[in-house]
């Protein structure tokens, strides 16, 4: 079969709409098993990714889970322009947010709005579990 130059160039059109409409597909219901997540370690510390995932408007959202050994944070305070929310499962985090300062065990909640300086260590004598909520992207202009 030969293509002319017009036939490429309908074919490479087609494919970029199919790739764009395929980026903007919101995810498809499925189920993560703890025992499934991959464990990545920093030093004393392990986080297990969970998803990255789109909603039916497009909207990104994101889960992992941190475990902090005592005395750690997971990075140095820092903000961003996606919204976070921390879940608290074990443990006691001292939460800093725009410098006000909070202790929060297990069962709390911790919102931090867009372009917040935030930041947590784990203040407890054991281990602290915790979740991240993840919603929206860094970049709204990445997809």
């Amino acid at each position: 079969m030969k293509f002319i130059r017009r036939d490429v160039s309908f074919l490479l059109l087609a494919f970029v709409v199919a790739s764009g409409a395929a980026q903007n597909r919101p995810s498809a219901s499925r189920t993560y098993r703890y025992e499934d997540l991959k464990v990545n370690i920093n030093g004393e510390n392990r986080q297990r990714p969970i998803l990255n995932e789109k909603t039916h408007t497009g909207f990104a959202v994101g889960v992992h889970e941190t475990e902090l050994a005592p005395g750690l944070a997971p990075h140095p305070p820092h903000r961003h322009v996606h919204e976070e929310m921390i879940l608290i499962r074990e443990g006691t985090l001292e939460v800093t947010i725009e410098g006000r300062i909070v202790n929060l065990g297990p069962g709390s909640v911790a919102l931090v709005a867009s372009n917040e300086e935030h930041g947590w260590r784990n203040v407890g004598a054991g281990r602290a579990r915790y979740f991240v909520l993840a919603l929206g992207r860094e970049d709204p202009e990445r997809k």
